[in-house]
């Protein structure tokens, strides 16, 4: 490793940071997980890429790929192995002014790009963190503030620049390597490392964004009226609901629906809300019109010793009824996880399962549990929250690789189901036989 680890330091245009270094406890970890890998490469370049992954397969060392470090099963890092972090491949360019197609580095953040793409009055069907990465959310899917309008993520991208297992750079998209164009799409980090997606924007106007809140009593009610109301809502409308935050009461927390009218009329934003408002006693609602880089959060990593461990998966509609019953029966007990139920459909309904890797296209609600603490805690929640997820296994289906704290083979069989897994095996074979990129919900070759 020493021997060829001084040829590419020799040759390589980023950083290059070892155990000792100055710089080495921040670039060692991701957001959420510490590490401690034998090297961190910061490419500045394609070539950067390149020269990283032809080192990283030299060297036989385990191999993590880093855009924003957001992974909640730690994906950005790793013990004794390799890490690429993209960081320094962050451009945001639009490319076609009539198309709106932006150029989008690897290791670029949601924030950046929507501030960017403010100046064009552009924007892009994305999350809701400014620090989460571009490259990991779109790779596995994207449900964030006007995803029932505009589709995932992912649903927007037409190309992408992606370096393979043997150091090559390839295009991917409808015409050029199809297989693996189809395949990013939902596949996450499994085929190779993405430098550059191009996404299709739409113009933006300012949007009507923010928070009604309920009493915590009237939690079952909204809530199965919230599910009802977006199943004909506008499109222009997306929204989330969280209940039982351990921070703000437990199972006294409000119910707080989050929401976006993606519009800058306000009669019509009260056409779209005020169905919202009428389900139940507000005691918050502090909806407003604002610039859509300002509806993302900002984002924190959790103190050291603190832990967050997320598990999610989807609804369809006959389910719904019964998974808000049992996720509103948790929120109402003592040592409720925290719970989230995001409004799909949409757009995202009617691309077809087998158009992309991401294959749950008729779920109605991605719905997850969060727990936050220090290992003890959560060790003590683990069998509350297993009995939970019995209950709920007989109605929801897969999950959302984005919202995974953990990446066993139960859980990959979620994220992918079985046709979806065996097309996903046949173009990881042909990009990454050895399995280099193997940090991820993994597909095996």
């Amino acid at each position: 490793m020493s021997s060829s680890l001084e040829t590419l330091r020799r040759g390589f245009d980023g950083d290059l940071i070892e155990p000792g270094a100055a710089e080495y406890e921040a670039a060692s970890r991701s957001v959420l997980t510490a590490g401690s890998p034998a090297v961190v490469l910061r490419p500045a370049s394609v070539a950067g890429v390149q020269a990283g992954v032809r080192y990283a397969a030299g060297s036989g060392l385990v191999l993590s790929v880093r855009g924003g470090g957001h992974a909640f099963a730690g994906f950005g890092t790793n013990a004794g192995g390799v890490v690429i972090d993209l960081g320094g491949l962050a451009t945001v360019e639009v490319v076609d002014k009539e198309r709106h197609v932006v150029r989008i580095g690897g290791g670029a953040t949601w924030g950046h790009v929507a501030n960017v793409l403010s100046a064009h009055g552009l924007s892009i069907s994305s999350g809701d963190t400014k620090s989460v990465g571009v490259g990991g959310l779109t790779l596995s899917g994207g449900i964030g503030w006007k995803v029932r309008k505009y589709g995932l993520t992912l649903d927007n991208l037409v190309a992408a620049e992606v370096v393979t297992a043997d150091g090559s750079v390839v295009r991917a998209s409808e015409e050029e390597n199809a297989d693996l164009f189809w395949a990013l799409r939902g596949g996450g980090g499994n085929f190779g490392i993405v430098t550059a997606f191009d996404l299709v924007a739409h113009p933006t106007t300012d949007v009507f964004h923010g928070k009604i809140a309920f009493p915590a009593t009237e939690l079952a009610t909204v809530l199965q009226g919230w599910a009802d109301y977006l199943r004909t809502a506008t499109e222009d409308l997306t929204s989330t609901v969280t209940f039982a935050n351990p921070f703000t009461g437990g199972p006294d927390a409000p119910v707080e629906i989050l929401v976006v009218f993606d519009g800058d009329d306000p009669d019509l934003a009260a056409q779209a809300l005020d169905p919202i408002r009428r389900l139940g006693t507000v005691i918050a609602d502090d909806v407003a019109l604002k610039p859509v880089a300002e509806t993302l959060e900002a984002g924190m990593a959790p103190p050291p010793g603190i832990e967050v461990v997320t598990r999610s998966a989807f609804a369809d509609k006959d389910a719904v009824p019964d998974v808000l019953r049992i996720l509103a029966e948790t929120g109402a007990s003592e040592r409720s996880p925290i719970i989230a139920v995001r409004s799909v459909g949409g757009a995202v309904a009617r691309v077809a399962a087998d158009a992309t890797a991401y294959a749950h296209r008729q779920a109605e609600l991605m719905f997850a549990t969060t727990v936050i603490g220090p290992p003890p805690a959560i060790a003590a929640a683990r069998p509350g929250l297993d009995g939970v997820w019995s209950r709920l296994a007989p109605h929801a289906t897969g999950a959302y690789a984005n919202f995974l704290s953990s990446a066993d083979d139960e859980d990959t069989a979620a994220v992918y189901p079985t046709a979806t897994y065996e097309r996903l095996v046949t173009v990881k074979h042909q990009y990454d036989p050895a399995n280099l990129f193997s940090q991820n919900h993994n597909v095996r070759p």
